[in-house]
Parts: C-alpha cells; structure tokens; sequence
C-alpha cells in the first residue's frame, strides 16, 4: 500500500505541474511536445526513416534552445514527446497519408528552416498545414505515363530486347491503372501488390507464348511492378536496424518481406496459368548490365547501350511523374539518377557491383546535400531518392524470393548492406556543409 500511495502522490503533483516548455500560438498555449509531434507526424508520411525523424526533431529541438528537456521517441505511425523532468508525454499520430515528392520537399525545407532558427517554432502548426493540404490523389494521366515510363526505362536500363520493352510500356500503363482503381479502397491496398504481379506475369507470358519467344529475361515481369517493390523499405529498415532502432526496423523488414511474398506469389501465379518460364540468371544489377547482349536480331535483340543513357532519363521523369515532382525535382532527379548510373557503371569493373553500389550511395549523398546548400528548395532527401530507388536491388530480391534460389538471395542482400553503409559514410559528412536557410 505504501508504494501505491508514493505512485499516487507522485503523479498528482505531476498533474499539478505546470508544462515547462510551451508556445503561445493566436491566444492559445500549445505545449512544444505538440509542435514537434506535428513535425515529426508530416516527416514520416513524407516517407522519412524514424532514424532520421529523431535526428530532425533533436536538432530543431536544440535549436530552439531547449536542451535536453524533452525526450523523443518515433515509432512507423506516431511520435511522442515526454518531459524529462515530469515524465508527461505528448502523443501525436500520424496520418499515414503518403506525400508526394513536392510536399516532402517542402517539410524538409521547413526542418531546414526550424534547424537554422529562421522559422520559429510557433509556425509550426499553419506550414504544416499548408503543406498537407496539397495531398490529392495522383492525377490519372500522370500516374499512368509515369508508370508506363518507369517500365519501359527499367526494361532497357537492364538490357531486356525489344519485345519486351515495348510489352513493358503497356503493361506498366495498365499496372497503373490497377494501382489507380484499387488504391481508392483502404482494403484492397493489401492485394495490390500481388495483382500487379499476377496482371504483369500473365500479360508478358501470353505475348511470349503467342509469339514464340522462349527467352524471358527478369526484368520484363518485374519492370512494370518496379513502382510496388518495397526496396527502399527494405533499405530503410536496415538503416534504422543499424541506428539501434530493433522495433521499428524488424517491423518495416517483415511488412517489406511481406509485400515481396504478396508479389512472388503473383508472378508464380501467374507464371502457373500461363506457362512462362522466367530465366532467374538474368537478375542483375546496375553495373552488370553493360556486359549483356545476345546475338538474337529483330525484335528478340536488345537496344544497343547508348540508349540505356537515354532510358535512365525516361526512369527519372517516370519516377517524377508517379510520385509528383515540381519541374525542379525533376530536373534534379534526371541528374542525379545519371550520375548514380555514370558511377556505379565506371566503379563496378574495379569493385564489384556490390561495393560501387555502396561507393555511388556515399558519394552521391554528399553531392545531393552541397547541392542543397547551393539550391535550398531542392533539400538532399529529395533529390537522392530517385537515384535510391535506381541503386536498390528490390527486383532482383523480388527474383530471389519467387524462384526460392538461396544463391541468389545473397546478391540483394549484400547490396543492401552495402547500400546503408554508404548512406551512412556519406550522413556522418552533412556537418562540413553549412546549410543555407530557405528564403521563401
């Protein structure tokens, strides 16, 4: 009894405490543990690690010169903000409302911002929602062109012939309709994944067996689902595994590994109706496909390599497109992802495609964050995502885990590895950089 009359005693002198960090927003008090939740909540839907959502809110918590008085916890879906010195917590969940490209462009601005101390934190509340309120659904003829141009650039990236780039482009405009029709119910966005893959799967092997060409190459099935490859969950799930985030790193690991078995059993699905065979020693990643080619003519051939250039810049406007980029980002994305192609492709024949994997993602980092100093409005988290999303190994995980190949599974894995250690060396060099606070 008398460690529960302590228990008491203790918490109503708590409750009787006044909150010690507070902000006076229009006549009303709004504790900081708000403010920050608010931030933090946009940061996550914005597609942001908890790793890296705990870094923003410390730092714009120094910054407004509160030390070490409140304590900060992220976790996928909400954040809490507890007073050190009383134990009380602020708990604000976030809407899992996905942002596109320009939002998440405009909350890192705000970071930048709050971070630098030209933007206090009583503005918090109104930018934020200034921000969400740009959130609408994708609109119909860019999110199908988008992921009509992802396919079909992923398909000649990776050297697949002729056939199957020109399959890839309407196979990843009708995925895009799928994704377009199914995303409108809550329930049905589970399934999407394994739909797109069946509908891919099914298609390409009923043009393979109407036109008799027996070589499938991965990429021609994988190319049009390349938008739902969970790759960079996966990528982030290891970083905040590395960051000593063990919760929420294993649950993005499970959901990631999930969505790839919804898909494998797609394209097994599919693969079972109509008789095609995929050939799984055509996974491969950026750097090695310079060295593929066949001495099939007409439309078996593959383009010739000079057009895989041209293709990257189709994938970077795809990807534009798909996850709505203003004109910058784009423009950003397109040098970017070329140069992270231009990299990896000269690296590989020195290291290996797994270590210039890892050597392009460090180098890159540190490009797109002077590139941020340069050009505030196009903040690093941005503009590094598209050459992300080209650096990923996801499809050839994808190959791995559909043909139960333990060899195979290998490759992926050790890119992935190699990929969030060169994020990390190339985070731990943002500090010789001084970034500059945006000035609109």
């Amino acid at each position: 009894m008398v460690g529960i009359g302590s228990a008491l005693t203790n918490l109503r002198d708590a409750l009787r405490r006044p909150e010690a960090h507070v902000e006076v927003i229009d006549g009303e008090t709004v504790p900081i543990g708000m403010l920050l939740g608010t931030l933090g909540t946009l940061l996550l839907d914005a597609g942001s690690s908890v790793t890296d959502v705990r870094s923003a809110l410390e730092k714009t918590r120094d910054a407004a010169g509160l030390g070490d008085g409140l304590a900060i916890g992220v976790l996928p879906a909400l954040v809490i903000v507890s007073e050190t010195a009383t134990g009380a917590a602020t708990i604000v969940n976030a809407e899992g409302i996905e942002l596109s490209f320009r939002q998440s462009a405009r909350a890192n601005r705000l970071v930048l911002g709050l971070e630098r101390g030209a933007i206090a934190l009583a503005e918090i509340p109104a930018r934020v929602r200034s921000i969400r309120q740009g959130t609408r659904p994708p609109a119909p003829l860019p999110w199908v062109l988008g992921n009509a141009l992802t396919s079909a650039g992923l398909a000649v990236v990776f050297r697949c012939p002729w056939w199957a780039v020109l399959v890839a482009l309407a196979v990843g405009a009708l995925v895009g309709v799928i994704g377009l029709l199914l995303r409108r119910f809550r329930e049905a966005i589970a399934v999407v994944p394994f739909l797109a893959a069946f509908c891919a799967t099914a298609v390409v092997g009923l043009v393979a067996a109407s036109t008799g060409f027996d070589h499938v190459p991965l990429y021609a099935v994988c190319a049009p689902v390349a938008v739902f490859v969970p790759g960079a969950l996966i990528t982030n799930a290891l970083l905040e595994l590395t960051a000593a985030d063990i919760v929420t790193g294993s649950a993005r690991l499970m959901q990631g590994l999930i969505m790839l078995g919804f898909m494998a059993a797609g394209i097994a699905a599919g693969s079972a109706v109509t008789g095609l065979h995929v050939d799984p020693t055509s996974a491969a990643l950026v750097g090695e496909v310079a060295g593929i080619g066949t001495d099939r003519a007409g439309w078996e051939a593959v383009p010739p390599l000079w057009a895989s250039w041209v293709a990257v810049v189709v994938l970077a406007t795809g990807i534009s497109l798909v996850f709505g980029s203003g004109w910058r980002l784009t423009a950003a994305s397109v040098v970017v992802m070329v140069t992270a192609y231009a990299v990896v492709s000269w690296l590989t024949p020195f290291s290996g495609s797994v270590v210039a994997t890892g050597l392009a993602a460090a180098l890159l980092f540190v490009a797109t964050r002077v590139l941020e100093r340069i050009v505030p409005v196009i903040p690093a988290t941005v503009s590094f995502r598209p050459a992300f999303l080209l650096l990923v190994p996801g499809t050839v995980g994808l190959v791995a885990v559909a043909t139960f190949d333990a060899g195979a599974l290998a490759t992926p894995l050790a890119t992935f590895v190699s990929l969030c250690v060169g994020t990390k060396i190339g985070g731990l060099l943002p500090g010789l950089f001084a970034r500059s606070a945006p000035t609109h």
